[in-house]
């Protein structure tokens, strides 16, 4: 038998019965050991010291003191939202259709295909955002509409390096119109977001047909059967019809693409790169990681006098060499070259990278400068407002002066692509200094946006305005103004310089296009691989073939006046400038 009685359960809050008095109050012992319970009277040994984490938590561990902290964790885990909803219908079957046009029509080039690739691959970006109940705003429709609009490039010109340009850019919008960033770091990672999303996009697709097969009962079978019967009847049909009449056959031929066993490896890769890649784009359009969650720190503001006086400094130096530019325009460049000892093309050429320099680190100036500058009072933001628009003025005036030596090294020598190239990112960098001019008086929180889209456009127009077809024109014309031609360097230009040289007298014409007709006779691309600058220039030779001339091309592969009749500075072909 037990020796203790049994009692009724007595509430925690209720206070303990006092002790007789005269009775020594022994302490409380665990029921559980097995020692035996003392006796009054006895010396009971104290209860070892807990230690004050074990008192406080129970089951805490002591601080180790060589654990570090990772707080980047907490802050990525804050930018991702929870896993999207299984992959819907309409955006499933979209990506389908991305990865069998890539698969068909990319291995031929780039051309209209491109565009055609990625407006499936949009509609199911489309859909997926609608599932997950995004919105459509203005910025979003912004981005995707340039993406869109920078594919036309590949489908208008020739040239490879403005393609690239635009494909380029063109995913990078894209990327951006998925996440919607505005800050200046979000902005820059919402652009290359886009790969972030490839491995969770292409497990969430997965995860979706393995639901939609699970709860198909039959139907997902019946449509694979329903387009396997489509398919086969398409190919029979076809090639009766297209064995029956010539005409038939040729339209069928040029409307299908040439699908051969040699190109089978590439066009898998091709389709696996299109299906990865419409799956990271839906899955980015329906849970976009919020790359604006990640800001940076404002500096310490510095005082008026040690932020201000560098930049007054640097201000005056602008001043001083706009004031010596004045002079040179008013004066002539006649006068400069007689006190410089300069030729008209080395005094062109010795100051426009120097110049397109300072243009960079100006903007760098502009950004730290901001990042330290005093703030708090409405005179302090008077006083950056002042230093940094003057400095923006007087940096517009040196991208000027940068942009007329340009012109002047190009009339001298004739343009190029890496000319017409660095004069065109001059030509941008005065525009986003006129952005932040108008972000000092506007406010500043459309401006990262705003500069992103400067570069879309700017990508844009330099890819329609034809570079490769302004290199020549500008080249002829200097050759009708009776200056040397080289026509070297203009024979390894693309198809869209064919209508330019095809104004050449002979036999400087054929020997410039005859490279070009070579290549294009060898390309034997389908319609959607052709770009309309290949198609025209097809259209012109085929008119109008080039001679063969070999013997005349060694011999006038450089001629007209030469450079040294102009200003005694003999031009170098092997210039990279």
């Amino acid at each position: 038998m037990s020796d203790h009685t049994s009692e009724a359960p007595r509430p925690a809050d209720a206070p303990e019965p006092p002790e007789p008095p005269g009775q020594a109050v022994t302490p409380e012992w665990p029921a559980q050991s097995k020692a035996p319970r003392p006796e009054p009277g006895d010396i009971v040994p104290e209860p070892p010291k807990v230690p004050l984490y074990a008192q406080q938590g129970g089951h805490q561990q002591p601080a180790d003191p060589w654990r570090q902290s990772s707080p980047q964790a907490s802050t990525l885990s804050t930018l991702r939202p929870a896993a999207p909803a299984s992959i819907g219908g309409a955006t499933l079957c979209c990506v389908i259709v991305t990865a069998i046009l890539s698969g068909l029509l990319l291995g031929d080039g780039l051309g209209l295909n491109a565009l055609i690739v990625a407006v499936p691959a949009t509609l199911g970006a489309f859909f997926a955002a609608r599932t997950a109940g995004r919105r459509l705003r203005p910025w979003t429709a912004f981005w995707a509409v340039g993406g869109l609009a920078l594919l036309a490039v590949p489908a208008l010109r020739d040239a490879g390096w403005p393609v690239f340009l635009a494909i380029v850019s063109s995913v990078a919008l894209g990327s951006l119109a998925l996440h919607g960033s505005r800050s200046w770091l979000g902005v820059f990672l919402a652009s290359l977001g886009l790969f972030s999303a490839i491995a969770d996009g292409l497990a969430w697709g997965v995860r979706g047909v393995r639901a939609r097969m699970k709860g198909s009962r039959g139907r997902l079978g019946a449509v694979l059967r329903s387009v396997a019967v489509a398919v086969v009847l398409l190919i029979v049909f076809g090639a009766l019809f297209a064995s029956a009449d010539a005409a038939f056959a040729d339209v069928l031929g040029s409307l299908m693409p040439d699908v051969s066993v040699s190109g089978s490896p590439w066009r898998f890769l091709l389709f696996l790169t299109g299906l990865v890649g419409a799956l990271a784009a839906a899955y980015a359009a329906a849970a976009p990681v919020r790359w604006d969650g990640i800001t940076v720190r404002r500096g310490e503001p510095r005082g008026r006098l040690e932020w201000a006086l560098p930049l007054v400094v640097l201000n005056l130096l602008f001043a001083v060499f706009i004031a010596v530019q004045l002079t040179v325009l008013l004066g002539g460049y006649d006068k400069v070259m007689a006190e410089t000892d300069l030729s008209y093309s080395a005094y062109a050429r010795q100051g426009f990278w120097q110049l397109l320099w300072a243009t960079l680190l100006t903007l760098l100036v502009i950004a730290l400068a901001l990042r330290w500058a005093p703030r708090g009072r409405g005179g302090d933001r008077t006083l950056v407002r002042t230093v940094l628009g003057v400095l923006c003025l007087l940096t517009l005036t040196v991208v000027a002066s940068a942009l007329r030596r340009m012109d002047l090294y190009v009339d001298a020598y004739g343009l190029t692509r890496l000319r017409i190239s660095v004069a065109a990112v001059e030509l941008w960098l005065g525009v986003v200094l006129v952005l932040i001019m108008a972000a000092g008086v506007f406010g500043a929180r459309l401006l990262p946006r705003a500069v992103a889209a400067s570069a879309a456009v700017g990508v844009l127009a330099f890819g329609l305005a034809s570079p490769d077809g302004l290199i020549a024109e500008q080249n002829v014309q200097r050759y009708r103004d009776d200056h040397s031609i080289d026509i070297d360097y203009l024979r390894g230009l693309s198809a869209d310089a064919v209508p330019a040289l095809d104004t050449l007298p002979e036999p400087l014409r054929s020997c410039a296009l005859r490279d070009i007709e070579r290549s294009l006779r060898s390309d034997d691309v389908p319609w959607y691989a052709t770009s309309w600058g290949e198609s025209r220039a097809r259209d012109i030779l085929r008119k109008r073939s080039p001679q063969d001339a070999a013997r005349s091309c060694v011999s006038s592969s450089r001629t007209g006046v030469g450079d040294s009749d102009r200003d005694g500075d003999q031009s170098d072909p092997y210039d990279p400038y």
